[in-house]
């Protein structure tokens, strides 16, 4: 495979401006005049063929495009080990050694379908949920990780106007009865292990009369029999039994039209309840017309996109059928498989699958960078010193223009690029903002790393880095299937008129832009206009490039280093209920996987809860400074989080414990100083 497009750098080589003013529109009072991309100055793009104006016809294009070239490829599990190693850990407030086990996989290497048999799945699946009575507009849920069975079910559920709906799994088991339920879902596809968790939804979610699970990962038996005993109405078959179903009792597709639903994504809402954003199948072709301007000159066949992160996501959902239409291969991976030290006798996902694009949220990011300072540290003061010499020197020869770079390449990073497979041309980061030395470091290290922006009701369109405008100061120009316009924000004082560049609240439109969120006027009408521009609640700056960037939050939905929102006030109410906590606050940023919290203890439950762990105490000064009382305090809020249905991401790692009391004149928090006890 030798990919497309020219040899990416980082620096910026592109002529601005980025982005334009649509020209013979009227000055609005605090708003900045709408921008585009260049390419879609007249008109925005929406399709990106004329023949192409849904996901089924995308399939079909492309296989008839690619016919026999590398599609999407899997690995099988071979085997299971098991290592047991001995850690530290705090047992009654002393620090022992124990054993804890640890599972590592043994993989098959990566067996690939072709476009024309990944068409043929599609159709066949599509068939087999027509023979189980399912018809035009049933809705499909799923509810797994990313694979290529989870793809192909929502084509081939497309192939006859089908609608998916899907739920990522943070938002655990209400999320999932409440997205069930609201939809009136006829059948779930879910990851065999999940199958006990569909015995307490599906008391609720009546309407489910199918369940499809994974053969990919193995069934118990038990969890299928519990299931038919508890709803003797189901059918229960596995996705391979589905396709021979199709295969064997064949119907002609039942094309959907561009207006059709394509899918209702599922994304946290800021009172607790998720909220449904129903997408077109034109939102998500017009989607993929709007990325494939700025990233399909640099991507196409004969390259290979690792994906692995959550389908249920629209940032994935977008870029694998993109992919489909650019003609690459996508090779599946699981973030607990992607490094060789993650697996046992076979290589890590990137190693054995030797991706040239790969698309990460923050956090992998970050922990690649870890892993490379980690190695590089590890090594003489002579290896050290050559290794952050060449990356200082790289970076002075990119902003000069200078060329040279590739012999620090092929000398100083060529290990560092071999880890990552040896082909990595390009990174993309979505899903929240990537720290700029991060960024700058790895695009220096391994290869050009572009950044991302955009909502689920956007359907992932919001910005999008062209790697020939490569920057860290920004996060692009907008794809060309959105425009884009600040409009003021006077609590914060963000103002179109600012100087030196205008500022305010990102608001977006265009043809992959949401109508309005699934039987929820009360949230459509503060979100979109009558005249469809959605407000995204995100603060942003024009530069002088004709970039964004984005500079603040509007609202306290608050997105973690994996990329996924939490809501604070949510998180509050409920670990608030701890009968230690007397005030808490919750916080989060988008440096951090998880949230912590600053609460003032309850006097007596606290003394309560020392003298329960063996410490004696008269002050509270003296018991907030008592790490094994600090420990049981974060055990308490985490058990209360747990026993609020709160999902992993929005349980606490770490607590602060207050001795003052919070009142006005104190709001700085000069507490904070305080050590912040963690997991």
């Amino acid at each position: 495979m030798t990919g497309k497009g020219p040899q990416l750098l980082p620096r910026l080589s592109a002529k601005p401006p980025f982005s334009v003013e649509v020209p013979g529109q009227e000055p609005v009072k605090g708003e900045t005049p709408v921008r585009r991309h260049p390419v879609s100055v007249d008109k925005i793009v929406d399709k990106p063929a004329e023949d192409i104006t849904t996901t089924y016809e995308l399939v079909r294009k492309a296989a008839a495009t690619y016919g026999n070239a590398k599609c999407v490829g899997s690995r099988k599990l071979v085997n299971t080990h098991v290592e047991t190693k001995k850690v530290k850990k705090m047992v009654d407030g002393e620090e022992r050694e124990v054993d804890k086990n640890w599972t590592f996989f043994e993989l098959s290497p990566y067996e690939y379908i072709t476009f024309t048999e990944y068409e043929t799945m599609v159709l066949q699946l599509g068939s087999g949920l027509r023979k189980l009575g399912l018809k035009k507009d049933d809705r499909v849920h799923i509810f797994a990780a990313t694979s290529q069975n989870w793809l192909s079910l929502s084509h081939g559920a497309a192939s006859q106007s089908m609608p998916i709906v899907t739920a990522y799994d943070t938002l655990g088991e209400e999320g999932l009865k409440h997205s069930m339920v609201a939809t009136k879902a006829k059948a779930i596809f879910l990851d065999p292990h999940l199958l006990p968790t569909l015995t307490n939804v599906l008391k609720v979610a009546t309407e489910i009369q199918v369940v499809i699970y994974n053969h990919q990962h193995q069934a118990k038996q038990a969890h299928i029999d519990s299931l038919k005993a508890a709803f003797p109405h189901l059918t229960i078959l596995s996705h391979e039994e589905l396709q021979k179903l199709g295969k064997e009792n064949p119907v002609e597709p039942v094309p959907p039209t561009a207006e059709d639903l394509c899918c209702i994504m599922y994304t946290s809402g800021s009172t607790g309840t998720p909220k449904g954003v129903p997408l077109k199948h034109r939102n998500v072709v017009g989607a993929v017309a709007g990325v494939s301007v700025v990233v399909q000159p640099f991507i196409g066949p004969g390259d290979g996109l690792l994906t692995y992160l959550p389908l249920a996501h629209i940032l994935e959902f977008v870029f694998e059928n993109a992919s489909l239409h650019w003609g690459s291969t996508m090779g599946y991976g699981n973030p607990k498989t992607l490094s060789d030290s993650s697996v046992r006798n076979c290589l890590g996902d990137i190693k054995e699958f030797k991706p040239s694009v790969l698309v990460g949220v923050p956090a992998v990011w970050e922990s690649v960078k870890k892993g490379i300072i980690a190695k590089v540290n590890a090594g003489s003061p002579v290896v050290r010193g050559l290794f952050w010499g060449a990356l200082s020197l790289k970076e002075k020869l990119m902003y000069s223009g200078i060329p040279g770079s590739g012999i620090l390449d092929a000398v100083v990073f060529k290990k560092i690029k071999e880890a990552t497979g040896g082909r990595l041309k390009l990174c993309m980061n979505g899903g929240g903002p990537v720290a700029k030395d991060t960024q700058k470091f790895l695009s220096m290290a391994i290869c050009p790393m572009i950044s991302g922006y955009g909502l689920t009701e956007t359907t992932a369109m919001g910005t999008l880095q062209n790697p020939l405008e490569w920057t860290v100061e920004s996060i692009g120009c907008m794809p060309a299937s959105v425009e884009a316009k600040l409009v003021d924000f006077e609590d914060a004082g963000y103002f179109a008129t600012n100087k030196p560049n205008p500022q305010g609240e990102i608001w977006l439109r265009g043809p992959t832009v949401l109508e309005g969120y699934y039987e929820n006027p009360e949230e459509t009408a503060a979100a979109v206009t009558a005249d469809g521009w959605f407000k995204t609640g995100d603060i942003g700056e024009w530069d002088k490039y004709g970039h964004l960037k984005i500079i603040d939050r509007k609202k306290n939905l608050i997105k973690t280093l994996n990329g996924e929102y939490i809501a604070l006030e949510k998180l509050e109410s409920i670990y608030r209920a701890a009968p230690v906590v007397a005030n808490i606050c919750v916080y989060a940023d988008d440096s951090k996987a998880k949230p912590i919290a600053i609460i003032v203890p309850a006097e007596p439950a606290l003394k309560k809860l020392a003298e329960s762990v063996g410490v004696a105490g008269e002050s509270l000064e003296e018991l907030v400074h008592n790490k094994k009382v600090q420990a049981a305090v974060l055990k308490e809020l985490q058990s209360a989080g747990r026993a609020g249905g709160l999902s992993g991401i929005e349980i606490i790692e770490g607590v602060v414990v207050s001795d003052e009391e919070w009142t006005p004149q104190n709001v700085s928090f000069a507490f904070l100083d305080i050590e912040v006890v963690r997991v």
